[in-house]
């Protein structure tokens, strides 16, 4: 039988790593042994496209029996996520985890489907919450305006610094997608 900490280490190189460098869409940081960054753009056709944010991520040593603990280290306007703490309010991800799902359905499915449908009924951000109630077009400028200010890749790249320094943990590996689907590190050998 393996160990929490193997399995950890598996998932994140099945469901996050490996897909991260065959898409174009991913960047994933590795910061320690069940801690890395997710940096993924905004799905099109919402007022989140051209936005690249950056998903903190954290493995709770029961996982997958416990939910991971993710949020946004860059700002971003939408009901469903604390815009200071980055916090995420889905209950896929927080009360209805299941040991079935893999971390990969966060990226792919879970947090693009949050931005494509916030549920302003179920708020943390109560502001983006009633502007997206009352004035649906005020409430799209206004997220358009976050992208631009704080998910280019620029400022993308600036949250992603503020944090590494925030965490006091040295990087394992950076896995960027690419031309050569080379990693720019590599995992530690278990």
């Amino acid at each position: 039988m393996s160990s929490p900490k193997r399995r950890i280490e598996s998932d994140v190189m099945k469901y996050v790593v490996r897909p991260a460098r065959l898409m174009s869409d991913w960047e994933v940081t590795l910061v320690g042994d069940n801690k890395f960054y997710v940096r993924f753009k905004g799905p099109e056709e919402t007022p989140f496209a051209g936005g690249h944010w950056n998903i903190h991520v954290e493995l709770p040593d029961q996982y997958p029996y416990k939910s991971p603990s993710i949020g946004f280290t860059n700002k971003i306007f939408h009901p469903n996520i604390d815009e200071l703490s980055g916090s995420v309010c889905l209950d896929v991800i927080n009360q209805q985890w299941s040991p079935m799902y893999e971390l990969i359905n966060i990226f792919e499915v879970f947090l693009p489907q949050l931005l494509r449908y916030p549920n302003p009924t179920d708020p943390l951000n109560g502001e983006a919450a009633a502007l997206l109630m009352r004035e649906e077009k005020s409430y799209n400028a206004k997220v358009r305006d976050y992208v631009l200010k704080y998910a280019s890749k620029e400022s993308a790249d600036e949250a992603e610094d503020d944090s590494d320094e925030e965490d006091e943990m040295s990087s394992v590996g950076s896995y960027e997608s690419g031309e050569d689907d080379e990693p720019a590190g590599t995992m530690e050998e278990i």
